[in-house]
């Protein structure tokens, strides 16, 4: 059967799009549900150790303000506190709360259960070469978080 090429990347979209749907239906099931897809990136940004704006703009590729406005969303809902940088009082850092890490937490371990799933599905043996194909085809870091500003850029 030959496919069409653009066929790949809306596989590949639709892969990811079903993950991350079926994540955050189960994270609203598990106490999450104001959590959004766009959320996740920006919580990987922010990491355990923090970050500010205008870092956490840079990393996801979109402007400090951009990162402002979701930072006020997520501070708003209970995910991020912004506290005062020790070393530099003017320095504002954005980190998780207790709430943001409980979600980043039930996230690793939804997407252990979802690979499980696929697993069962196309068998064990045949995910693996799947994973082994894409990290041959894709650059060796999956954490490129900047998929935000990425996608924005039209």
């Amino acid at each position: 059967m030959s496919s069409h090429g653009f066929e790949l990347p809306l596989r590949l979209l639709l892969a990811f799009r079903m993950l991350i749907d079926e994540l955050h239906a189960e994270l609203a099931r598990q106490g999450h549900p104001d959590i959004r897809p766009m959320h996740g990136f920006v919580m990987q940004a922010i990491g355990p150790a923090g970050t500010t704006a205008v870092e956490l703009g840079r990393t996801l590729g979109v402007s400090k303000q951009a990162a402002g406005k979701t930072i006020d969303t997520l501070e708003r809902i209970g995910y991020v506190e912004r506290t005062t940088d020790a070393q530099d009082t003017r320095r504002k850092i954005v980190r998780l709360t207790p709430y943001g890490m409980d979600a980043l937490n039930r996230s690793a371990r939804i997407f252990d259960t979802l690979r499980a799933h696929w697993a069962g599905e196309l068998g064990e043996d045949r995910l693996n070469a799947l994973e082994a194909d894409l990290r041959t085809m894709t650059p060796g870091n999956p954490w490129r978080l900047d998929t935000p500003g990425w996608f924005g850029n039209l």
